[in-house]
Order: structure tokens, then C-alpha cells, then sequence
């Protein structure tokens, strides 16, 4: 933590806030528009769908974004990265505004919006491991994953106020405003990629990286954990709206402080790891971060108090804490040096099987209500990580 605080480390403060602005947003917007569509449609499935889309890249392209990083220099493409981010908030804010706005450009907007967070692993978070060091990056991502976790308190609270008192034009207006902030981080960014680029093709580099993926069984073992946690564990957080609405009664400002709830935990216990995590603890803190969060959201999903479930919720924050710090950072000290980007590639893409889960969580929620599809892909969740033990053991 001191080492991150010297002058020559501001460039990771830099680009950490370039992460936070790009979480607050996320979470301000998933929340805004989970309200409105839900308004709208009355349609719990599409509620899952606009967070699907926001995932959908990482699965399509995530793969070759990892490759095709390797080949550019960062600094310009996350530059690139936020002014399209913004632009997309800005026509969205303008649609809101002159009464046009509808739900399928609703969808349109998250795809692109996925697009911009599918580069985050093989850009932003790789100029932080050279910003930093091996040495020093997992303090920098569990700092990094507290940006997060900070913006899942502040970003689902504020989309529900505005909401209430402005409208969705007011969302996507903050939005725009906190885009240009990220903006002037982004440009005062002085580090440079200097590897020269490598002329393979970014179809052979892909092909490379998931041979490495292949023969290495730790990265197997995180890798599979990170598919189970995306399809049976994360959705649930699309049904927050719903479940807070229907089952315990919420306006859009309960709402929106019930999804601020998670952050809240997962905020504290990204600190805690951030000041007390050693090496020998991170397989540990990521196992058990999973486990953790599959119990609680299936409390979360069941009771029907929304002090208990509050504080269900809390404690899913602190499993989701473990979960995400230590992800990004296993996988880039289990990469080579030379691979890391392609290796977090192929991370996005197995995040990116997230949509899987939102659609079938989505699906299910039609069928026998919000609560009951959370709490049975949460059982769902804990029986595949129970049958996949061999495999992260080896962690």
C-alpha cells in the first residue's frame, strides 16, 4: 500500500480511476434501466436481458480483444474506449430527453456499453500489472476491485434517485459528466506500451494462448471457477429490481440502496484484502469468496424481509470481494509475462459466458417468480462447484 503511494505509481491511480468512473456508471445505468424496462414491459426476462447484453462481448470477442491487445498501445484505445462510452450515454441521454427512448435502443446502448467493458482485462488491467509489477499486483487489484465494489454503493443509490427525481435522461446526463472525468484521467496517462508489435496473426495468438490454457491446470481450475460463478452466481443481481420490487415491496430509491447493499460488503472486503491479503491466501479468498456468495444470495432470494435480505446481501459483497480481486490476479501471475493479455483474454471470454446464465435466470423468473429462480440457480451454482472439485483444487 505504501509502495502504491509513491509519485511514481500515479499512473495506476490514473488508470484506477478511470476503472471507477467506468464502474459508477455501470452500475448507475444497470439499475436506471432495470427499473424503467421493468416499468415498461413487466418483464423479468428482459430486466435479465439488458445486463445480458452487457456481457454478450466478453463471449463473442473477448478472445480476440485479449490477442488483438498485444498489437496496440493501450493508452490510445482506452482513451478510444471512453469516448465511446460517453458518446453512447450522450445519444441515450438525448433520446430520453425528446421522449424517443425505447427499449430495444435500451439493448442496443448495453451491447456497446459490453464492448467498452470487454477491453477492461486486456487493456486497462494489464497496463496496471506493468504499471505496478508481479510484486505489488495484489494490492493493485484488490484496490482496483474496491473502485468496483465503491461503485456498486454509490451507482445503483444514485440511478434510483435520479431516477425518481430527474428521469432516466438525468442517469444517462451524470453519466456523460462522469465519462469526462475518466476522460481527463485517461489522457493524463504517461506510460506507453513499449513492446514492439509481434506481426503472428491475432487467430495464432489466440490459438497459442489456449494451448497454454490447455496444458496448465491451475489456469483450468480458475478459469472453470470463473464460468461457474458467471452462470449461476452473478445474474442474481439482475433480479434485484425485480425482487425488490415485487416481493418486498421497494419503491425505485429502495431499490436502488437494496443493489447498494452488496457493494457496501464487497467494498469493505476489498479493503480488508487490499491491507491484510498474502500470496498463500489468494487461491483461499477466491474458493471461498464463490462458496460464500451462492449461500447468501439463496438467503437473499428466500426471506421475505428486506432488513434480512439487506443483509444477505451484505455478506454476498464480502464473498464477491474474494471472488473479484483475486481473479484478474491469479491469472496474470499464472500467465506468462509475454501472454498475459491473451491469456486475460480468454478470462473475458469465459466471464462473457455469463449470458447463459441471465437468459436461463430471465427464462425461469417468468416461469415461478424472481425469488425462486435466484434461489434455485444458487443451488445449481454450489452442485457444479461440488462436482468440478478436481479441478480447482489444483489452484
Amino acid at each position: 500500500m505504501r509502495r502504491l503511494l509513491r509519485p511514481e505509481f500515479r499512473d495506476f491511480w490514473r488508470l484506477w480511476s478511470v476503472g471507477l468512473v467506468v464502474f459508477v456508471v455501470r452500475w448507475l445505468e444497470t439499475v436506471a434501466v432495470g427499473v424503467v424496462v421493468y416499468q415498461r414491459t413487466n418483464s423479468a426476462f428482459l430486466v435479465a436481458m439488458m445486463t445480458m447484453l452487457r456481457l454478450l462481448p466478453m463471449g463473442l470477442f473477448g478472445a480476440f480483444l485479449g490477442a488483438w491487445a498485444e498489437r496496440i498501445e493501450r493508452r490510445s484505445t482506452l482513451i478510444g474506449v471512453v469516448l465511446l462510452m460517453g458518446a453512447n450515454s450522450a445519444i441515450l441521454g438525448v433520446l430520453a430527453y425528446t421522449g424517443e427512448l425505447e427499449v430495444w435502443q435500451l439493448a442496443l446502448s448495453s451491447f456497446i456499453n459490453g464492448l467498452g467493458w470487454a477491453t477492461d482485462n486486456p487493456v486497462r488491467r494489464v497496463m496496471i500489472g506493468e504499471v505496478v509489477g508481479a510484486e505489488a499486483m495484489g494490492t493493485a487489484m484488490s484496490l482496483d476491485a474496491g473502485a468496483n465494489n465503491a461503485s456498486r454503493m454509490v451507482g445503483p443509490t444514485v440511478g434510483g434517485l435520479v431516477l425518481v427525481h430527474v428521469g432516466i435522461e438525468g442517469a444517462f446526463g451524470l453519466s456523460v459528466v462522469l465519462y469526462a472525468f475518466a476522460l481527463v484521467s485517461a489522457i493524463g496517462i504517461r506510460y506507453r506500451d513499449t513492446r514492439s508489435a509481434n506481426p503472428a496473426a491475432v487467430l495464432n495468438r489466440i490459438a497459442e494462448g489456449l494451448r497454454l490454457v490447455r496444458g496448465d491446470r491451475r489456469l483450468i481450475g480458475i478459469l472453470a471457477v470463473t464460468v461457474i460463478y458467471n452462470v449461476f452466481a452473478w445474474p442474481f443481481t439482475a433480479m434485484i429490481p425485480v425482487i425488490g420490487r415485487d416481493r418486498l415491496g421497494l419503491g425505485p430509491e429502495g431499490v436502488g440502496v437494496l443493489a447498494s447493499i452488496d457493494g457496501i460488503g464487497a467494498f469493505a472486503g476489498a479493503v480488508l484484502l487490499a491491507m491484510l491479503i498474502r500470496p498463500s491466501w489468494y487461491a483461499r479468498a477466491y474458493l471461498g469468496g464463490v462458496m460464500i456468495y451462492m449461500v447468501m444470495l439463496i438467503v437473499f432470494a428466500l426471506v421475505p424481509n428486506s432488513l434480512v435480505a439487506g443483509c444477505a446481501l451484505l455478506i454476498t459483497g464480502f464473498g464477491g470481494a474474494g471472488f473479484a480481486t483475486m481473479q484478474a490476479t491469479l491469472v496474470y501471475l499464472a500467465a506468462p509475462p509475454e501472454m498475459r493479455s491473451r491469456i486475460l483474454g480468454v478470462l473475458s471470454v469465459c466471464i462473457g459466458t455469463g449470458p447463459i446464465g441471465f437468459v436461463w435466470l430471465g427464462l425461469l423468473a417468468d416461469l415461478i417468480g424472481a425469488h425462486w429462480a435466484t434461489a434455485a440457480t444458487g443451488v445449481m451454482g454450489l452442485l457444479a462447484m461440488a462436482l468440478t472439485r478436481k479441478l480447482w483444487r489444483t489452484i
